[in-house]
């Protein structure tokens, strides 16, 4: 399992601990420190799931939620809140607002991954019930990504290539993925290309940006080029 995890949560430790907890579970996380945060990433990132705390400063949780209902982008994007707030009254205001699992504070971390797995579940077959193949990230997003790393493409020379430091080991397939990434080519043109379905090229993309330490697929084309990993 290699799905792409929004955490949002203004308090650090916790942050941390449910991120290593999502970690060592198989997820890829990408954590924020409040909603302003978490907002600016996804501009250019759209993740498989989001987790927010409820109680942050500036903008809170429900006000976060309401946000990513008014973007066309992100109205299906499952949600889970986190929260000390465990009273019925909030559960309900959360439930209107269109969370999709509310989960009170302290929790059993593997109730969480229980959730989050459940959601991912729903949504995966949800889109294959309909026929329609849900990218990561969405259309509007790749193709800027995909502008830019046809940018990157002609800048090839100008970059360094320097050998790297450390090995990555890739698979034949994780390698053929990133060859492709590399020309620019989107989710689907790669699973035509190398005859599977979209959600498996989603989940090679998510393994290479989890042994490239990258989060979006212009770093991940960068960090290939600079290391010459793509051919």
């Amino acid at each position: 399992m290699s799905a792409q995890l929004l955490l949002v949560d203004d308090e650090p430790g916790i942050r941390e601990a449910v991120k290593d907890y999502l970690q060592e579970s198989g997820f890829s996380v990408q954590v924020a420190s409040n909603a302003l945060e978490g907002w600016e990433w996804m501009q250019l990132n759209t993740p498989d799931l989001v987790i927010s705390d409820v109680m942050m400063p500036q903008v809170d949780g429900y006000q976060f939620l309401k946000q990513l209902r008014e973007d066309p982008r992100f109205q299906a994007l499952p949600v889970v809140f986190l929260t000390a707030k465990g009273m019925t009254g909030d559960r309900i205001q959360g439930y209107h607002a269109g969370v999709d699992a509310y989960l009170p504070k302290p929790f059993d971390p593997d109730e969480l991954v229980a959730i989050v797995e459940n959601l991912l579940a729903r949504r995966a077959a949800k889109s294959a019930s309909t026929g329609d193949e849900v990218e990561t990230p969405d259309i509007a997003e790749l193709a800027n990504q995909i502008a830019q790393i046809k940018a990157l493409l002609t800048q090839r020379n100008a970059i360094s290539q320097s050998p790297a430091p450390f090995k990555i080991d890739l698979t034949p397939r994780e390698q053929s993925v990133l060859n492709l990434v590399a020309e620019g080519l989107m989710n689907k043109e790669i699973a035509r290309r190398l005859e599977t379905s979209v959600r498996n090229v989603e989940k090679y993309v998510s393994r290479l940006f989890s042994k490239t330490g990258t989060n979006s697929r212009t770093e991940l084309v960068r960090f290939a080029l600079e290391h010459g990993l793509a051919k």
